[in-house]
Order: C-alpha cells, then sequence, then structure tokens
C-alpha cells in the first residue's frame, strides 16, 4: 500500500512542477496576468493535493 501512496504523490508532484513551469514560461513570455495566476493556482493546488493524499493515507490505514 505505501508504493501507491508514492505513486500518488509522485503524479501530483510532477503536475505541480508543471505547472511551475509553465509560470515560468509565461511571466518570460509576458503572458496576461490572467494566466500567470492560473500557473500559480494550479501549482498551489497541486501543493494542497499531497498534503490531503498523504494525510487520508495516514487516517485511513488504521
Amino acid at each position: 500500500m505505501a508504493s501507491n501512496i508514492k505513486s500518488v504523490v509522485t503524479l501530483i508532484a510532477l503536475g505541480s512542477i508543471a505547472w511551475l513551469a509553465a509560470g515560468v514560461v509565461a511571466i518570460a513570455a509576458g503572458a496576461e496576468s490572467k494566466v500567470i495566476w492560473t500557473c500559480v493556482v494550479g501549482a498551489v493546488l497541486g501543493v494542497m493535493g499531497i498534503r490531503y493524499s498523504i494525510r487520508r493515507n495516514r487516517r485511513s490505514s488504521i
């Protein structure tokens, strides 16, 4: 079961990194603030998803 949570956390972390990379590209390209904020929110939600997944895994393995 531990490998399952690792794969979930890895997948969410890769998504967060992708949002951060997209944000850097958007800033470098001079995109609209709406696009930049979308990337920021995507990365923040990814971090929240990692925390949620870890907490849920700890609670369910009672």
